[in-house]
């Protein structure tokens, strides 16, 4: 019997699933395998871990694996792809390709057919294909000048617009205890007061992290918090016309597949709606996939499907 392995890997998580030629056998879940934002050392911790525990749920050793897809964000470069190849093929003398963390999503939500996808997670990247099997990809260039939507950068827009209104307002000069966004911001970070998190954000801190405090102070009424949100899904929107004017012009008989891929959508009810309402407005073409796409499920099916090129 053949084994084949798939891998998501991001700048939070990695995922991991081990299947045959018909069916997954295990899924595990372990720390995150992006080089660019965590590490060599770290990715291959994360890596390691993910294939170790996927094979030992699965009943079999890491060298009976035939084939492996790794989808991983950052493998923008061949030297970047070579890296991530190597640190799996320490523990696993499989047949391995590394690809884009946006390639195994397609994958997974349309197969080998067209279709647009935007992965809102740590990171973002809109990318699609055409019926003809032309590609095109929006975004994605990394959260310090690009990532528009992602959870980075909703946590760092929400202490901006939190210390905008700081200096606007002559009432919330200093810390302004009655927001639920500096509430939410200053438990999640473990701050002790406002100048402590001028320095934090300003120190290369992690702004995904505060993500979830965005989304409960957005719960709590913090008018802020539902803009960062709401502009978020906005940015998202945004991507998505990118791509579809690229991949399939203006052709108004053209139904664009649309799929939603990443914790932002997956935990966020409001940047979905908002997304979704602007991406319709924005290219009446669009059909949406209602579900949440998973990613591993097309790196699984990559694996499955051919050799490494």
């Amino acid at each position: 019997m053949a084994y084949f392995l798939g891998i998501d890997g991001g700048g939070s998580k990695t995922t991991c699933v081990v299947g045959d030629e018909v069916a997954e056998l295990a899924r595990v879940t372990t720390g995150p395998s992006n080089i660019n934002r965590v590490g060599e050392t770290r990715a291959r911790e994360s890596l390691h871990e993910a294939i170790r525990q996927a094979c030992d749920a699965a009943g079999i050793d890491p060298r009976q694996v035939q084939r492996a897809c790794l989808g991983v964000a950052g493998v923008g470069n061949e030297e970047i792809a070579n890296a991530v190849r190597k640190l799996a093929a320490e523990i696993m003398p499989a047949e391995i390709e590394v690809v884009g963390d946006m390639q195994i999503a397609l994958e997974a939500a349309f197969g080998g057919g067209p279709g647009v996808i935007v992965i809102a997670g740590t990171g973002s990247i809109a990318y699609g294909r055409d019926a003809q099997g032309k590609t095109a990809r929006a975004g994605g260039w990394g959260f310090a000048v690009s990532d528009e939507g992602s959870a980075h950068w909703i946590g760092r827009s929400a202490v901006a617009a939190m210390l905008r209104a700081i200096d606007r307002s002559a009432e919330l000069r200093g810390v302004p205890e009655a927001s639920p966004l500096w509430r939410e911001v200053k438990a999640a970070w473990k701050l002790p007061s406002l100048e402590a998190l001028v320095r934090e954000a300003n120190s290369n801190r992690d702004f995904a992290l505060l993500f979830p405090a965005v989304m409960a102070a957005a719960d709590a009424g913090d008018e802020l918090a539902e803009q960062v949100l709401m502009q978020a899904g906005r940015e998202l929107a945004q991507l998505v016309t990118i791509i579809t004017r690229a991949l399939f012009g203006e052709n108004g008989a053209v139904t664009v597949p649309l799929g939603m891929v990443g914790g932002v959508f997956a935990h966020s009810a409001q940047v979905r709606k908002v997304f979704l309402d602007e991406a319709a407005k924005l290219d009446s073409r669009i059909a949406v996939n209602p579900q949440i796409i998973d990613p591993v499920a097309g790196a699984l099916q990559i694996a499955r499907a051919r050799s490494p090129t």
